[in-house]
């Protein structure tokens, strides 16, 4: 073979090899980045373009003395508490403030920069974001339907129809859905709460609740006290991780699933904001949240595993 011929061999040769490198490299680095975002504060491809992936750094060390002030929606009530407890164990001196009060008001609040982050229940809007408002998803939550403990409704629970026709008030009778005879009080949250506009948009497909009498507008966003009003004929509904545990309640299964099934119908995004520029003790916290520990400190809250009624 001549020198010419040895060299163009040589240059295919290393030509072929750079493509075959150049495209491995590239599916490697696609996956490794579906990876990363699918354990990012349970951001995934399907989120509203409204949001950001957390990319702020885990703190290595937080200044005594740095005060976190968080406030907003009542589902997040639970994971607010296992962060604070994680956060302030691992920088000694900081304290983290939640308080509850429900979406709406926390975003005022931060508008207003009377507190640091809200913990809010849906994404933010244009008119907010306009306002420098960013949204960073924590994790995925479930809305559960609930009735009292005590409640004679069947164990085959409702199908997503039924549920629709509750709400709106074309259902107003338990003898309507298998229940003995008597009519439905349906105690729905305040139009403020995140969770109240999270269930119009993802149960009631954007439709407005029901106007009839047998429907009642409770005026706070307090999950504890409109469970108590349930009693043997009420109906609402609240974030899974608030009464998962609950003695008195039951969890309604929705089309033969439960909240835990990973393909359960009333599924949301849960997230916190915070107003730009992010303040330092905004980065540490979100650094934090972002970190595998956590990750695993905001998983501690959230009880069950998939599954299925049958």
């Amino acid at each position: 073979m001549s020198q010419k011929n040895e060299t163009i061999t040589l240059i295919l040769a290393l030509a072929i090899t750079a493509a075959i490198l150049a495209i491995g490299f590239g599916l490697f680095n696609r996956k490794s980045n579906v990876n990363l975002d699918s354990l990012t504060n349970g951001a995934n491809t399907n989120s509203p373009v409204n949001v950001t992936i957390n990319n702020f750094p885990a703190p290595t060390n937080v200044p005594s003395g740095t005060i976190v002030k968080i406030q907003g929606s009542t589902s997040l009530v639970q994971i607010n508490q296992a962060l604070k407890t994680a956060f302030e164990q691992k920088f000694s001196g900081t304290t983290v403030n939640g308080e509850a009060g429900g979406t709406e008001q926390g975003i005022q609040s931060l508008i207003a920069g009377t507190i640091d982050i809200a913990a809010i229940s849906r994404p933010l809007n244009e008119r907010e974001q306009a306002q420098g408002l960013v949204a960073v998803p924590l994790t995925k939550d479930g809305i559960a339907i609930v009735v009292g403990y005590n409640n004679l409704l069947g164990s085959k629970g409702l199908t997503q129809t039924q549920v629709v026709g509750i709400f709106q008030g074309q259902i107003t009778n338990w003898s309507q859905i298998g229940g003995k005879p008597g009519t439905i009080r349906v105690i729905n949250r305040p139009v403020f709460s995140g969770t109240h506009q999270a269930f119009r948009e993802k149960v009631l497909n954007g439709q407005n609740f029901g106007t009839t009498p047998n429907i009642i507008n409770w005026p706070k966003d307090e999950t504890t006290v409109v469970l108590q009003q349930l009693k043997t004929d009420g109906i609402s509904y609240a974030t899974f991780a608030q009464v998962a545990n609950q003695q008195t309640v039951k969890i309604i299964p929705i089309d033969g699933l439960t909240p835990q099934a990973a393909n359960y119908p009333y599924q949301r995004e849960l997230y916190y904001a915070y107003k730009e520029p992010a303040s330092p003790q905004v980065q540490a916290f979100l650094g934090y949240v972002g970190s595998p520990e956590g990750l695993r400190a905001m998983a501690s809250p959230n009880p069950g595993i998939p599954g299925e009624v049958k």
